[in-house]
């Protein structure tokens, strides 16, 4: 973990602390350090996983396109722990991590279809200040995605968001949960790549 982090993690403890640590443990394999962050506040702590909690079952949109979505916007803003996370978790999930390797430089990258790289535009789009998202990017993925998916989408995104700019705001980085598992380490992302709004 950077000593760069903001706020420094404090011992979980107590019995919510103890059933929080054994959840973590059964699935993920480990205390993730963020969390010793959030326990100082864990009213926040509870509400994050709240809201976390409910997010896989959302159903309407392909889980893949999701997943490339979330660590594309995790790459843009530079959230190491999320991105690693991501890419732990498309293995868990048996989705292409070959793909998911290749993320923070989709752009440059020819594994993805034309779906995925408009879902990481828009993504990506969603994640500018201000906002980057044009008419004919929502036209294109509500043709091939649907209303309810790409209401999902939108809000998963705007979810990734959430995250990512917390742990960055922190400073938290990499638990290092891909390495633990032997995966190959990600893509870079361009250093100077200029980010558009098209995909």
């Amino acid at each position: 973990m950077s000593t760069t982090m903001r706020i420094q993690p404090t011992e979980i403890t107590g019995l919510s602390g103890a059933v929080v640590k054994r959840f973590a443990m059964k699935m993920l394999g480990q205390v993730p350090e963020p969390l010793g962050v959030y326990w100082h506040n864990r009213a926040v702590l509870k509400s994050y996983m709240a809201i976390g909690s409910k997010v896989p079952k959302w159903s309407s949109c392909d889980q893949s396109l999701k997943s490339f979505a979330h660590m594309a916007v995790a790459s843009l803003v530079g959230c190491t722990w999320c991105l690693d996370f991501g890419y732990f978790q498309a293995q868990n999930e048996n989705l292409d991590v070959a793909k998911a390797q290749q993320v923070p430089r989709w752009r440059e990258s020819d594994v993805f279809t034309p779906l995925e790289r408009e879902v990481m535009g828009y993504a990506e789009a969603m994640s500018q200040t201000p906002p980057t998202v044009t008419d004919e990017m929502s036209a294109s993925l509500l043709d091939q995605l649907g209303e309810a998916a790409l209401v999902e989408l939108t809000a998963f995104i705007a979810m990734a968001n959430f995250y990512t700019r917390s742990n960055v705001a922190f400073g938290i980085e990499s638990d290092g949960f891909a390495a633990a598992c032997g995966l190959a380490p990600l893509a870079e992302r361009p250093a100077s790549r200029g980010v558009t709004s098209d995909a």
